[in-house]
């Protein structure tokens, strides 16, 4: 049997005819950029966030760096971020002019270490990016109460974390913004390329407008208030994701379910570490990671049986040539390149049948018991 890590046809095909007719309207009506349905898909996700402001733009990582740029970060400022998590989270300080932070993070969800938090703040600290790791929500408010203390922007990284709940608020609203990326993978994720940043504040917010659109306003484009950029949402891809955002939490509902399933069947798995929500977290489980100390046999058994066996990620951001400017020497984020060495995904979608799952857990259990063995 072949079991993919995702399946986007599968989820396709559950709404075809709703994409199929919203993308013939915009066809049909021909406003391919910033069309009237982008203005609609922002408001709709401001509400689902639970915030007033939603600005669309071209992928997620302008979302995180025009943020940055919105809540007054650049040049001589330092960010701290997670050393595990994608690039974009440390590639955005970076474009931003500002020099990225490496902080630990914990075993538990990968998310922030607030301990190694406290260590790398300076006086020239001006902002923090907890990111919301394979869709577990990051322990927000010890970290907004240090960030209060200190004069500190939060911009959340909530990539992969489309509806995830922290103490029942969705991950969005709990910082000074947040962003997100609507890449096909993602909960949420377009036929092409977007992102989103939202806020609950109306300046960061008109700033954002501006800077995605050449620094001008959207009904005056041809005056120009800063030096801006071009990252627009196109009218395609806002109307595929206004026809799925309705289905989202039906989508992440069945991934908690799956995710609860290969718990059932993985406990007590020796050698094997499952993620388990923390008690103040729902999550959305856009990936479900388990942790193993032979990472790299057990996902060359999985491969050989069919199983797409992915690894996210497999090098720290500290340890990369891309930052050894940024980087202190021999700087040491000992979970972190724990994590890397041991992490393993496992297929989950919310299209996934029973059959797939009982062979993926099978196929693990049966491959830990040899490795285990020998």
């Amino acid at each position: 049997m072949f079991v993919p890590l995702m399946d986007l046809k599968a989820q396709l095909a559950t709404i075809r005819k709703e994409v199929d007719e919203a993308i013939r309207k915009v066809l049909e009506g021909a406003a391919f950029i910033q069309g009237e349905e982008v203005r609609e898909f922002e408001e709709e996700f401001a509400a689902y966030c639970g915030v007033p402001h939603a600005i669309s733009l071209g992928n997620g990582t302008d979302a995180l760096g025009l943020a940055l740029r919105a809540l007054g970060v650049g040049p001589g400022d330092e960010v701290v971020v997670p050393t595990f998590t994608f690039v974009a989270t440390a590639e955005c300080v970076v474009h931003a002019g500002a020099t990225p932070v490496f902080a630990d993070v914990n075993l538990e969800d990968f998310n922030l270490d607030l301990a190694s938090v406290r260590e790398k703040l300076t006086p020239r600290t001006r902002a923090v990016i907890p990111v919301h790791l394979f869709g577990y929500p990051a322990d927000m408010d010890p970290l907004l109460r240090l960030a209060e203390e200190r004069g500190l922007a939060v911009l959340e990284d909530a990539a992969q974390a489309h509806g995830a709940r922290y103490k029942g608020k969705r991950v969005g609203g709990l910082g000074h913004a947040a962003a997100f990326s609507f890449y096909p993978s993602k909960n949420l994720g377009a036929y092409g390329d977007g992102g989103m940043v939202v806020t609950r504040d109306a300046q960061v917010a008109e700033r954002l407008r501006y800077l995605r659109n050449h620094g001008s306003a959207r009904d005056d484009k041809y005056r120009h208030k800063v030096i801006g950029y071009n990252s627009r949402l196109d009218t395609l891809q806002a109307v595929v994701l206004r026809v799925k955002l309705p289905h989202l939490d039906r989508w992440n509902a069945a991934r908690a379910r799956w995710a609860e399933e290969y718990r059932k069947r993985l406990k007590g798995v020796e050698g094997l570490i499952l993620p388990w929500p923390r008690p103040w977290a729902e999550p959305v489980y856009h990936l479900f990671v388990v942790r193993v100390a032979n990472r790299d046999r057990v996902a060359e058994a999985l491969r050989r049986a069919g199983i797409s066996a992915s690894i996210y990620y497999p090098a720290c951001l500290h340890e990369q040539e891309a930052f050894c400017r940024a980087v202190e020497r021999g700087l040491l984020l000992p979970k972190a390149s724990q994590a890397a060495r041991e992490v393993l995904a496992l297929p989950l979608f919310a299209e996934m049948s029973q059959a797939q799952l009982e062979y993926v857990a099978e196929t693990l259990s049966a491959s830990m018991g040899r490795l285990n063995a020998s």
